[in-house]
């Protein structure tokens, strides 16, 4: 029986498992400082003296300042979880997204040019975000943490993410190592909207450049993946700042911005900040992940043309 060519095979599998944990940690690595100062601004917002300087100057500003008073390291805190999370979560991610299509695409989702339906590729997306989400908040909860700990000199600093990870169960139970889970699940319509757009956006350049999509110029892909993030992150960025609050607050568990949950933290902040609170550190973020989501494609792209080429076709058997 042949196999269905929608259907990714065991070496398909590996190749976006490879693909996607070595995209993601590269992404990572390269950005991690303007994470750092997204994180931060999401948590603590804006100084005073910061606010009337444009968004370049307060990042440049935010730079010299966590040099100045954490040196160096302090503009890769929270890389170790961020790489240890992202691994398994683009391995993951893209592995199951790749499944969900060629299992819906073999169940006949898809549109009059034989392709998977906008539809099914929301399914797919989405249900392959909840799976990563729910699989690696921990970690996700314990980089925000170490990235926000350098502006609490009242807490004893965590040394480590193993360390970190043992703190928090023992201080604050399994609760805490899923803080902020509910608002990450949310944001799995950040997927839903970024990936579909993506796939379209892919086939609208594969068609105008008379190609397939496979055989997409690096300039095309990053087109794409450019154009899909921008669109993705404006339309769901206040459930980013609404998590990062929640997996922070372990720090500040007596403050009287004490959060009881997502409906109390959504109700806080909107009191306090109004709408623009919701948008805090949103042009960094877009500075951050623009780029990110440009060179986490591009190379998952690239690197999985490259493994398709090395590794061994698998064999047909009766």
């Amino acid at each position: 029986m042949s196999q269905d060519p929608h259907v990714p095979t065991p070496r398909d599998l590996l190749c976006n498992a490879i693909a996607g944990a070595s995209a993601g940690a590269i992404a990572a690595t390269f950005v991690c400082p303007l994470d750092v100062i997204k994180t931060r601004f999401q948590v603590h917002g804006l100084q005073r003296t910061h606010l009337s300087e444009s968004h370049g100057s307060i990042i440049i500003s935010s730079l010299e300042r966590i040099v100045k008073a954490e040196g160096f390291r302090g503009l890769y805190r929270g890389l170790s979880p961020t790489i240890l999370a992202l691994l398994p979560t683009w391995a993951v991610y893209f592995t199951v997204y790749e499944k969900l299509k060629g299992l819906l695409h073999s169940h006949g989702a898809v549109d009059e040019r034989n392709q998977l339906s906008l539809g099914a590729n929301v399914i797919a997306a989405s249900c392959a975000g909840a799976a990563t989400a729910t699989a690696t908040n921990p970690l996700w909860v314990v980089k925000t943490r170490l990235q926000t700990q350098g502006m609490r000199p009242d807490v004893v600093p965590y040394t480590s993410t193993y360390s970190a990870l043992g703190r928090i169960l023992r201080e604050e139970g399994i609760r805490g190592l899923y803080s902020g889970l509910l608002p990450s699940l949310a944001g799995v319509c950040h997927v839903a909207i970024q990936f579909p757009a993506y796939e379209r956006i892919k086939s609208y350049l594969a068609k105008r450049e008379n190609t397939t999509v496979d055989k997409l110029s690096l300039k095309n892909l990053a087109i794409a993946s450019a154009s899909s993030k921008v669109l993705a992150s404006t339309m769901t960025y206040p459930h980013e700042v609404v998590r990062s609050r929640l997996q922070e607050q372990g720090h500040a568990r007596n403050s009287a911005n004490h959060y009881t949950g997502v409906a109390d933290c959504i109700k806080k902040v909107f009191r306090k900040e109004g709408f623009p609170g919701f948008y805090r550190g949103c042009a960094t973020n877009l500075l951050r992940t623009t780029p990110a989501a440009v060179i986490t494609f591009t190379s998952y792209e690239m690197i999985q043309r490259f493994l398709r080429q090395v590794l061994p076709p698998e064999q047909n058997h009766s």
